[in-house]
């Protein structure tokens, strides 16, 4: 089987940049709180999207991943993004 047969496996992780406003980590900061789990020194939210891609080469893989980054998954100006290759 070769490379192009297999599946290949992209993690896309897209996180607000700093000074970017988190409302929804903000909310579950706080309800850690009123649970009594503390002390929690900070809450982050992130997206993490798994693409898979067949009959490609993996710098192909990771190139339609990047793309995808840039057309559709994440505003530059607000996020920061991470395209890692997922090892099976």
């Amino acid at each position: 089987m070769g490379t192009q047969d297999q599946a290949l496996r992209i993690e896309v992780r897209v996180e607000l940049k700093a000074g970017v406003m988190d409302p929804e980590a903000e909310t579950v900061e706080k309800s850690l709180g009123l649970l009594g789990i503390a002390p929690v020194a900070r809450v982050s939210t992130a997206r993490v999207y798994v693409l898979e891609f067949h009959g490609v080469d993996r710098s192909r893989a990771d190139a339609l991943a990047r793309e995808a980054v840039d057309r559709l998954l994440a505003n530059p100006v607000i996020h920061r993004v991470t395209v890692t290759p997922l090892l099976d």
